[in-house]
């Protein structure tokens, strides 16, 4: 089995493993378990071990649930137990918020020192979470040698918990969010202090513009000389300490032989600082100039634009993760259960399964169940994004945080804590917004050699100034390798894909579609053909009454309360379509006596005092009943994919019941719109052809493969690709899970099988076609959100670096700013975090009525 885990630091492992203070939570998969008496046993062998309070294991998710005291017990020790009683346990993940990730050279190397540690199965970091997901192996490594491997790559793990400062606002949020939030006020606080000395810099650097000022400080005087010096003292701690993450990021990065963006702005800086200090130092270095110019607003001011940046930069990061906080803060606090024969509210973390939870109207639902008592409508729109209310009755599936609108009921508890529908959800998606498309790999290896680049680019153009250039050619070469060096912008790079991939899914989520993956997500987009599973996808997946037709003199009504009164207790899917469709129509049905099942041909038995007969042709002619004027209908309803059965009254014919696997009322429309977009759609059945044609007919498909078995599903989707499309599979069954495998995206509907959802690349949560038409809107819109923000972050830095270096100034005289350059790449990554969240607003233009 695929064995996996996920552990997450509710205090502060993530930044002092042993604190005996914090309690830590893992999940790990268990393999091995055969029966219901496993479970017990488990918890039994892993509750002996020292410092573990807690342990549930999951005999359905095959998942052990473990709460521990990480001072006296480490995840190693659990593992251990577990093997130790014949069980096997697999790897854990955890999420790891760092500090200072600004660009994908960062994300690489992180990635890399991570892969290449022993135990480490997979590493997977972010920029837009600062953080980095790890996969080990417990019992080869721990988070010690991971926090190890992370220290040596050049960054550090941000503190959480006991070992950092958690302000009120940040309660409740994940630690790489606490650590976010952190950084951007440390962030805020260099930028007002770099800003305020910037401004009087300023104005002391340029006197010449300011009459009074002018006079006070007359070229070449020693006032002028005097208050530049003064300058260059304050402006010290600008760069000392609101840059001083350039610094130490810059020699992080040299350390392991490596640079990054840290290492641009800090020769830059540092370079317009050491021009100053030589400037008004040593004045006779630079003749006829005069103590012209010196740069030390060009420190100061650049430090406050950058850090600038990265802070609103850190702040609109913040924004493409609020579908998940959405979906965070849909789960109520609070549920009322029974318990003793009383009523009681206790926080929802203390429903347990088998609870009987008791909901009225306007309350949310606090965890999943089944209805037991009393009916309602219920709005799912937070979790399938269908705006219509749902009726539910006796043993209907209720979703946890879904909201109650009218009527007051019961349900007994089956899924809490983080086996609840919205907790999965959160999970998966987070998962996906952390994943990578194919695109982002391209972008990742080129960023590699961009920072490298810009820096030979800033030496060449320095050297070319210098040799070539008017005079004074030093002023001119430091200000061209200044500004070379900080208009480039590795982190626009970097920022451009994930952050479209991040919203993108997240909007997914708000509409019902789980998006497990960037790859999916990019691969959808291509689509040109897709496969539709028939049953349970195209039609509702389960028989119901389509038609009553009677013969002449007998009554609709009549007909249909015989043969569901006939059919009363049947087990048989026709049988209890029957029944069912007599119930809506609110007949009264009666018990049948001598009743007789005929295999192969229906039933027969007396309803009061009327003999029925229900079945096929042969019953009828075998009993002397004559059909013959009910033939043509018989044919009719056949041909259009039901199944009609005769019902014979008395010895005499008396009518037909149909009954058909029903389209799904949006299916027909779906369809259209997939055609609208350039798609093929493929019916796929094994029904017979006969069947599968008229349903086809219903819904506008024109290609039908039909009689297909369950083990050749994969093999068509995979002679369709042979055609050279790109394909798509929906379905909802076991046996279609190797064909979405197969397929380019797989599509699983919601309400299907747990295995066809883990095949899968989307899952459609409320089990609508429209889900997919959807779904690919959405792979459309942020596929072209990723292209812009590439076209604008190459375009920036392929058309800003060559003016930096000074190839307009032979031909219109400009020569760019070192100011205005810091201002553009301040908020070059800002822009493409922006064009990203405008994905936020984006509304699917076909959504099913």
């Amino acid at each position: 089995m695929a064995e996996a885990a996920t552990l997450s630091r509710h205090s502060s492992e993530g930044g002092q493993p042993h604190d005996a203070a914090a309690e830590s939570h893992v999940e790990l998969s268990i393999g091995g378990m055969t029966c219901a008496h496993c479970p017990p046993a488990i918890e039994k062998v892993l509750t002996a071990v020292e410092g573990v309070t807690n342990a549930q294991v999951n005999l359905a998710s095959r998942v052990a649930s473990i709460t521990y005291d990480p001072a006296r017990a480490k995840v190693t020790d659990l593992v251990h137990a577990i093997r130790a009683h014949g069980y096997s346990a697999g790897t854990a993940t955890t999420r790891i918020p760092l500090k200072n990730m600004h660009c994908s050279s960062c994300v690489i190397r992180t990635e890399l020192a991570l892969q290449m540690t022993p135990g480490v199965v997979s590493a997977r970091a972010s920029l837009l979470t600062n953080a980095v997901d790890v996969e080990y192996q417990p019992d080869k490594t721990d988070f010690a040698a991971i926090r190890k491997a992370i220290e040596q790559a050049g960054y550090k793990v941000a503190e959480t918990g006991a070992a950092a400062e958690v302000e009120p606002a940040d309660e409740g949020l994940a630690p790489e969010e606490v650590a976010q939030q952190a950084e951007y006020r440390t962030l805020m606080r260099k930028f007002w202090f770099a800003a305020a000395v910037s401004v009087p810099v300023m104005a002391l650097s340029y006197p010449d513009l300011i009459p009074g000022l002018r006079d006070w400080m007359p070229m070449g005087s020693g006032t002028r000389r005097a208050v530049w010096a003064l300058l260059g003292v304050v402006s010290l701690p600008v760069m000392l300490w609101s840059g001083s993450q350039f610094f130490t990021g810059m020699w992080d990065a040299l350390k392991h032989r490596a640079a990054n963006m840290h290492t641009l702005i800090s020769i830059g800086i540092t370079a317009a600082f050491l021009y100053s200090v030589v400037a008004v130092t040593f004045p006779q270095f630079f003749p006829n100039m005069a103590l012209a110019e010196v740069f030390w607003d060009v420190t100061d001011v650049v430090v406050a634009l950058v850090v600038l940046g990265l802070a609103l930069e850190i702040k609109a990061k913040g924004r493409t993760s609020e579908a998940i906080k959405k979906l965070v803060g849909l789960q109520p606090k609070t549920a009322r259960v029974l318990r003793d024969g009383k009523e009681i509210d206790v926080p929802v973390e203390e429903v347990i399964a088998g609870d009987t939870v008791i909901v009225r109207p306007g309350d949310k639902i606090p965890v999943d169940g089944l209805v037991l008592e009393g009916t309602s409508a219920i709005d799912e729109s937070m979790i399938t994004g269908e705006s219509m209310p749902v009726e539910k009755g006796v043993s209907d599936e209720v979703i946890g945080s879904t909201l109650n609108k009218t009527g007051s009921f019961k349900f007994r508890a089956t899924k809490v804590g983080k086996d609840t529908a919205l907790a999965n959800i959160v999970r998966m998606v987070k998962d996906a917004q952390g994943s990578k498309a194919p695109i982002q790999r391209v972008v990742d290896t080129v960023s590699g050699y961009f920072v490298p680049a810009v820096m030979i680019l800033a030496i060449l153009a320095f050297v070319a100034w210098y040799n070539f250039g008017p005079e004074p050619r030093i002023v001119y070469a430091t200000i061209v390798l200044v500004t070379t060096l900080i208009i480039a912008c590795p982190c626009a790079l970097g920022l451009a894909t994930p952050t479209s991939l991040t919203v993108g899914i997240g909007k997914g989520a708000e509409n019902g579609i789980l998006i497990r993956s960037g790859d999916a997500l990019q691969s959808a987009e291509k689509l040109n053909a897709i496969i539709l599973d028939k049953t349970g996808t195209i039609t509702r997946g389960e028989p119901a009454l389509t038609d009553v037709v009677v013969a002449e003199g007998q009554s609709k009504d009549v007909v249909l309360q015989l043969a569901a009164s006939l059919e009363r207790g049947s087990e048989h899917p026709l049988g209890e379509a029957i029944v069912k469709g007599a119930g809506a129509r609110k007949l009264v049905l009666t018990d049948a006596k001598d009743f007789a099942a005929i295999p192969g041909h229906g039933v027969s038995g007396r309803i009061g005092d009327r003999a029925v007969l229900l079945g096929n042709a042969k019953l009828m002619r075998d009993r002397g009943i004559g059909i013959e004027m009910l033939i043509p209908d018989w044919e009719r309803l056949a041909s259009e994919g039901k199944t009609p059965m005769y019902v014979s009254i008395d010895g005499k014919a008396g009518g037909l019941v149909a009954v058909a696997d029903t389209v799904k009322p949006d299916s027909k429309s779906a369809i259209e719109a997939l055609k609208r977009l350039g798609i093929e759609v493929v019916m796929l059945t094994g029904d017979n052809e006969r069947t599968a044609r008229a349903i086809a007919s219903q819904v506008g498909v024109d290609r039908v493969l039909a009689e297909v078995l369950p083990g050749e599903k994969a093999h068509e989707v995979q002679k369709l690709q042979l055609e050279g499309k790109t394909v798509g599979m929906v379905g909802d069954g076991i046996n279609d899970a190797p064909a979405l495998s197969q397929a380019d995206v797989g599509f699983a509907i919601g309400t299907g099988t747990d295995v066809a959802i883990e095949a899968s690349d989307v899952t459609l949560i409320k089990g609508s076609l429209m889900g997919v038409v959807t779904a690919i809107e959405i792979s459309k819109a942020t596929m072209k959100n990723v292209r812009q923000n590439l076209f604008g972050a190459f375009g920036y830095n392929a058309l800003g670096i060559p003016v930096a270096m000074g190839v307009l100034y032979p031909f219109l005289g400009i020569l760019l700013s070192p100011l205005i350059a810091a201002a553009a790449m301040a908020f070059s990554s800002v822009t493409v975090v922006t064009n990203a969240n405008r994905l936020r607003f984006f509304k699917p233009r076909r959504i099913s009525s």
